[in-house]
This record gives C-alpha cells, structure tokens and sequence, in this order.
C-alpha cells in the first residue's frame, strides 16, 4: 500500500474521531482495501464500525439486502448501486457515515459503456447521500488503491458540509 494512501486514511481517521462521527464500508471492486487501509490505523476502533466485501450481485441483495430489480436496472456499477450500498451499511452497521465503492478494477470485465476504471462511490449520511462517478487509470491495483483514496476523500467533503 502506497503511503499517501496510509496518510489519507490516518487524516480521515483523525476528522472522523475529532467529530466523534462512525463510519462503515460497503465495498466491490476494492475487496476490503477500504476497511483494510482504515483499520490499519491505531486507534481506529473509535469510529470504525463494520466492512463488508459485497463482491458478486448476489451478495449485493442477500447481505446488504439491495433491490435486485434496481441492481438488474442499473448494472452493479452505477451510481444507483454505489448509493444503494452506502445507505445499506450505514443502516446495518447503525453509523454516521456509509460509504459503497463499485467498479472495474480490470484487467478485463470492462466494456464500450463501462470500461475498466469506471468506479462509482457514494457516502450516506442522516442527511442525504452524495455519489460520485471516476474514471481511473493504470493497473488493477492502482485503479482499486485510486477508488479507496476518492473515498476517503468524499468521506471528509461529507464530513465538512
């Protein structure tokens, strides 16, 4: 792991517990890179509450309970489905903050409408939910490395609105 990428998560951890906020991860295309990157920050008990690696679509609707005819409608990575996941884990792990990140990782699974390096990440909160779509290059583990500092870094826009 980069270590920008661990200062990222040890400045998100910092503003995350300063605002005594809770956080959980819903993730895809990353496999747990989030939670991995987050909890291997000291400390971070305080506001980390749950990951889960939804990999397949029937993981999507059987654990994190999303609408299958939704997830049908706008493909696993979408902004619909990055936003359903972050309202998911925000409900299951009872926090502040959810988050969903869905992609194409890549090498391959890409497509003319949804090539590889698409990513889509949402962030729920009490408030409303707020998702973004990106479009990252280079290899399978620098667009997944590029999504969980994009989230990170959609989590603190969250926190300061």
């Amino acid at each position: 792991m980069s270590e920008g990428l661990t200062k990222a998560a040890e400045r998100l951890a910092r503003e995350l517990l300063s605002r005594s906020l809770t956080i959980s991860v819903a993730e895809s295309c990353t496999g747990g890179m989030a939670a991995g990157t987050l909890t291997d920050v000291a400390g971070i008990s305080g506001t980390f509450k749950l990951g889960i690696v939804a990999y397949s679509d029937g993981a999507k609707v059987g654990v994190l309970g999303l609408d299958g005819e939704m997830l049908a409608a706008n493909g696993a990575v979408s902004g619909e489905t990055a936003a359903a996941m972050a309202k998911a884990i925000r409900r299951m792990g009872a926090t502040d903050i959810g988050v969903g990140i869905t992609g194409i990782a890549g090498p391959s699974g890409g497509t003319p409408g949804k090539p590889v390096g698409l990513v889509f990440i949402g962030a729920a909160t009490a408030s409303g939910h707020l998702c973004r779509e990106f479009r990252f290059v280079g290899s399978r583990r620098k667009i997944r490395e590029a999504a969980v500092r994009a989230a990170m870094e959609l989590v603190q826009e969250v926190v300061r609105q």
